[in-house]
């Protein structure tokens, strides 16, 4: 274990969707109306929240939604705060053609990611051009004006590709990147391309998780790593469900820490959390699950409970980018706002987090304030 001195704290969140249900309990929420299948007026989800769990209060303050993170987080005091923002921030009308489900929260919302301290926002997934270029033009300007940095989306090829970037020390920075691929649900027509025509603005996206794609984050990140920087790259892949790391993912998160091109793998996009992995002494997070949603009193396939989540601290070297320790906080959603975990809900995430650990030789141990350390 290195000295704390040299020890670097990130607070790695998973999927944040302040949309929908979510904005609609905040002071200033869009217009209720969704284009999905079964639910055309997004108030809908708060009612379903409080069928299950108890009338939700609305309007809310900023931090409402945080709850008993809010005091998980500060404890821990990480450097930086990263999370997946899987949410448009846009009074844009128009969302986008033939997508089944489309979130956006009011940009006068934004307080409630403030209110969290949110550093940083990964933007390649598969919902930040729900409303369109326009609401994502209008995102990213929202966040900057918010002194929130973004990674993985932008107004041309080079934007997007562009990392967030912090000093961490004497002439260190952390820099974390993003990408997805279709594998997530990300439209291949949403890919960030060169140039400043009205259609450069999209995601930096990858074609696929494959040598090629590796060799090309390797080598963005060698254009602007200097000596004595970390790398976190945030990666938005696979499907909503499922415990099992896809091969695929695995093999691809392995030859980026191979390749020297990632201190830290941050995945995301599954609705639950998916195992980690300590890899020549890097941490791989294959999903970091959902953290904030509205999906309470929705029943889902295979026994998955989407209300169930995680918080991640991990503390690395700032020497060597190395795994010191990561701790795992299990919370629960409960009338749209985290909670400290039930029994239940604890049992089913280490069932979650231990589901993958022969092959990837992790498992969890009980801290005596309730959350979990790795073991590796």
């Amino acid at each position: 274990m290195a000295a704390s001195q040299d020890l670097l704290t990130l607070w790695l969140a998973g999927d944040v969707m302040t949309g929908r249900g979510i904005d609609q309990i905040q002071a200033h929420a869009v217009a209720p109306v969704l284009y999905e299948s079964w639910v055309h007026d997004a108030r809908d989800y708060v009612r379903l929240a409080e069928r299950a769990n108890g009338p939700v209060p609305a309007p809310v303050a900023p931090d409402y939604i945080w709850g008993d993170a809010l005091a998980e987080i500060e404890r821990r005091q990480p450097a930086l705060r990263i999370i997946n923002l899987e949410t448009a921030i846009t009074t844009a009308s128009k969302p986008w053609p033939r997508k089944g489900i489309h979130y956006r929260m009011h940009p006068a919302n934004i307080g409630c990611l403030t209110a969290a301290r949110i550093d940083g926002c990964v933007l390649a997934n598969n919902h930040v051009l729900d409303w369109g270029r326009e609401g994502l033009i209008q995102t990213l300007h929202t966040l900057q004006q918010a002194g929130i940095r973004t990674a993985g989306a932008g107004s041309h090829l080079e934007a997007a590709c562009t990392p967030a970037a912090w000093p961490v020390g004497e002439d260190a920075r952390l820099l974390v990147y993003a990408w997805a691929a279709p594998d997530s649900g990300v439209p291949s027509d949403w890919a960030a391309k060169p140039g400043n025509a009205a259609d450069s603005v999209g995601v930096a996206l990858l074609p696929a998780w494959d040598e090629a794609s590796a060799q090309q984050v390797a080598a963005q990140v060698a254009q602007q790593r200097r000596a004595g920087d970390l790398v976190v790259v945030s990666l938005h892949w696979g499907g909503n469900w499922g415990a099992e790391v896809p091969r695929l993912h695995r093999r691809f998160a392995r030859r980026l820490i191979d390749l020297g091109a990632a201190d830290v793998v941050h995945g995301h996009s599954s609705h639950h959390p998916r195992p980690a992995e300590v890899y020549r002494g890097r941490l791989i997070l294959y999903g970091c699950g959902d953290l904030i949603n509205d999906y309470e009193g929705i029943s889902f396939e295979n026994g998955f409970d989407a209300s169930a989540v995680c918080l991640y601290f991990a503390q690395l070297s700032r020497a060597s980018g190395a795994l010191q320790r990561l701790d795992i906080v299990p919370m629960q959603l409960r009338r749209l706002q985290l909670r400290h975990a039930d029994a239940a809900a604890r049992h089913h995430l280490q069932s979650l987090l231990e589901s993958g650990g022969r092959e990837s030789g992790t498992g969890v141990e009980l801290q005596a304030d309730g959350s979990w350390q790795l073991r590796w």
